[in-house]
């Protein structure tokens, strides 16, 4: 894997990361319901979802 399909993926996750706001936040309101998380960890895991969601949306961005 070359540095170029690095930062192809990168740039693609980059531009993802406000599309996938929406989607990380409905999740973590679904884990939210069944576990009660405290604010911070609450939005660490809908950060985590966020970050997870943009990088798995680049990676198929660039190779498909």
């Amino acid at each position: 894997m070359a540095i170029q399909d690095i930062v192809v993926t990168l740039v693609f996750s980059i531009v993802l990361l406000g599309i996938m706001l929406y989607p990380s936040i409905k999740i973590a309101d679904k884990i939210d319901e069944t576990k009660q998380l405290s604010k911070n960890g609450y939005l660490a895991l809908a950060i985590g979802i966020d970050i997870i969601l943009s990088l798995i949306g680049g990676l198929f961005l660039s190779y498909f």
